[in-house]
């Protein structure tokens, strides 16, 4: 595993375009998530504590995997290619572009 701090456009489509997974712990909860729709948008699927908008925006066991705690997460790691990166890409094209969500939001 390797930690990266925050950085540009290009660089984070690669990096999350490349990654198996994007782990995404979070402690609270989370009105939005960006990064778990980036991180789609890219076809890379998402783990995600059960927590705040994630279950809006994860499709357990078809975009991503909602889990509880680190240890059900760590479980998930073995199951992450299971997923099918060009779904995790069409949830986003299909429910979460700026287009829809102004639409759904108006």
């Amino acid at each position: 595993m390797i930690y990266v701090n925050s950085v540009g456009p290009v660089a984070r489509n690669r990096l999350l375009g490349k990654a198996c997974a994007l782990v995404h712990p979070i402690q609270f909860d989370e009105p939005f998530g960006l990064s778990v729709i980036e991180s789609m948008a890219c076809g890379t699927p998402v783990i995600a504590f059960d927590r705040g908008s994630m279950p809006e925006l994860i499709e357990n066991g078809k975009s991503g995997f909602l889990v509880n705690n680190v240890d059900e997460a760590i479980e998930m790691v073995a199951h992450i290619k299971e997923l099918d990166r060009a779904y995790c890409r069409g949830y986003v094209e299909r429910y979460l572009t700026v287009e829809r969500m102004i639409n759904e939001y108006v």
